[in-house]
């Protein structure tokens, strides 16, 4: 007798929504910067487990390749008025915004995230986009500066691009990271050669296949697929300006070899970051947005809070009101706006999150709401988890989870709160929560981080984009948004012009003269208040 193999099982979820064309992945892939017989991988969708996507693996040959191309574009591209750059930027704005749809649903099957996470990633990559189009032209201007003699030396800075920026962007936020970066980087005049994590590269080759078809020249974003061990040393020895957002073992790496080479960088890299609600907090205020910053994108997401210090004076108001919204999170896959946390994205996340949870417990840490894996909603589904007595023994004590995980930690005053919040080695964003906003911002300034938000997650600081965003400490080093955002891709160049007379003494004047003219002119630059 012979038994029929079994009928494999359906791949629990949702299947792709009808944008996800095999017509639209097979053009994503030929995006790749890769030779037509190469290497091949797989990427597989977190809500089901089932085969995504089959994109070309990259070589060093072709990194190699795909540099000279950018080397070439990149010189007529630096040509390009800046006027003509931001034409092209505001017409892949309206792209984003008209075909937002085709991209979130890329992000949901690449990432597993809920609608709703994905679509901030829309909002941020129009604001970001809009942003740096109206104002690259102010801060790529020439600018004068005070010569060194008053009247006698005309000083100009002027900002020249890098030349070639390899950008390494992460699965989490797969448009954000992929196009956010990229983006300051093309209106600064460089080219960019860019590696996004594999399991999302479909998002960002949507992003570069819109910013072409804006107008974008031939050659001047490539991107290129591939493992770091295979293909990182060819991006850093090829690049003249390396962003990386990822892990702060990888970023130190990067930062080494930056170094040897000579070369820019900006890290963002890991954070444990804290939340302070201080005594005098809106109570159900801040428990909503406890939520809003521990568990969106089911918690992998750089800015969001994994660390929650309360006052005991309202802690137990608190926690019932936090752990009540927790559990009345809406947890599933669904490509509309039905959901409240989605999936969680890699076998490996799911793995540290269920090994820290179990590690924790282990130890004496007490669940108070979430705590296991929903196998019956997904393979990587996870609930939002709230446990407290977390002792410094517990490998989530101080390690970042990257997950729908947070620990609850009682203080005794403001100081207390402000030295718990500062024992990390991480320092890129924080929250702080008071009815008294000159309090909260008093105590914000005291948070060793990047960025901290009052009242509010992180949204405002992240949000606030002609403001520095970046960490402290192990959370990296460099700046995105704002006017750093853009010049770190480029170099600054100092033009003086002297005119009439320099610095050695004139013709007939003895030196021991001139010294003493010298120094009388100084004395009357003081006395006249001119620096």
């Amino acid at each position: 007798m012979t038994t029929a193999p079994a009928t494999p099982k359906a791949p629990r979820g949702p299947s792709l929504p009808a944008t996800v064309t095999p017509a639209l992945l097979e053009r994503l892939a030929a995006r790749v910067s890769a030779s037509p017989d190469a290497a091949r991988v797989t990427t597989t969708a977190p809500y089901t487990g089932a085969p995504l996507a089959d994109l070309p693996v990259s070589t060093p040959s072709d990194v190699e390749a795909a540099f000279a191309r950018a080397r070439t574009a990149q010189r007529q591209w630096a040509a390009t008025p800046v006027a003509e750059r931001k034409k092209i930027l505001l017409r892949y704005h309206d792209l984003v915004l008209a075909r937002q749809d085709e991209a979130l649903d890329l992000m949901q099957a690449e990432n597993g995230k809920t609608r709703r996470d994905a679509f901030l990633e829309i909002l941020d990559i129009g604001i970001v986009s809009r942003y740096y189009a109206r104002n690259a032209a102010t801060y790529l201007r020439p600018k004068r500066r005070r010569g060194a003699g008053p009247l006698l030396t005309h000083t100009t800075e002027l900002r020249h691009p890098k030349g070639v920026v390899t950008v390494i962007s992460p699965w989490n936020y797969p448009l954000s990271m992929a196009a956010g970066d990229t983006i300051a980087a093309l209106m600064a005049g460089n080219a960019v050669v860019q590696k996004p994590d594999t399991q999302t590269g479909l998002t960002a080759l949507w992003s570069m296949d819109l910013m072409y078809e804006a107008g974008l020249p031939r050659d001047v974003w490539q991107m290129v697929i591939g493992r770091g061990s295979s293909i990182g040393a060819a991006l850093m020895d090829n690049a003249d300006y390396m962003m990386f957002t990822g892990s702060t073992a990888t970023g130190r790496q990067i930062a080494a070899d930056a170094g040897r080479r000579l070369i820019g960088a900006s890290l963002e890299l890991g954070g444990k970051n804290p939340m302070i609600v201080l005594a005098d907090a809106d109570i159900d205020k801040a428990a909503e947005g406890a939520v809003a910053a521990c568990f969106p994108s089911a918690g992998q997401l750089c800015v969001s809070v994994e660390r929650l210090y309360v006052a005991e004076s309202v802690r137990d108001r608190f926690v019932a009101a936090f752990v009540a919204r927790t559990k009345k999170l809406r947890i599933g896959a669904g490509y509309d706006f039905g959901y409240d946390v989605g999936s969680l994205t890699t076998p490996a996340q799911l793995d540290t999150v269920t090994t820290h949870i179990a590690d924790a417990t282990a130890k004496g840490a007490t669940i108070l709401a979430g705590g296991r894996a929903r196998p019956d909603l997904g393979p990587l589904f996870h609930e939002p988890t709230i446990l407290t007595d977390v002792t410094p023994d517990m490998t989530l004590y101080d390690h970042e989870t990257f997950g729908p995980v947070v620990s609850i930690h009682p203080f005794r005053d403001e100081e207390e709160a402000i030295s718990l919040a500062n024992a990390s080695s991480y320092g890129l964003n924080a929250s702080v929560w008071s009815r008294n906003g000159a309090r909260g911002r008093a105590v914000a300034a005291r948070v060793h981080a990047g960025t901290v938000n009052v009242n509010e997650a992180f949204a405002a600081a992240w949000g606030s984009v002609d403001a520095p965003m970046g960490g402290m400490g192990d959370s990296g080093l460099g700046r995105r948004h704002g006017a750093d955002g853009i010049l770190k891709y480029t170099e600054a160049q100092t033009v003086a012009h002297q005119r009439i007379q320099g610095f050695t003494p004139p013709a007939g004047l003895h030196p021991e003269k001139w010294a003493i003219l010298l120094t009388r002119s100084l004395k009357l630059l003081k006395a006249a208040g001119l620096r």
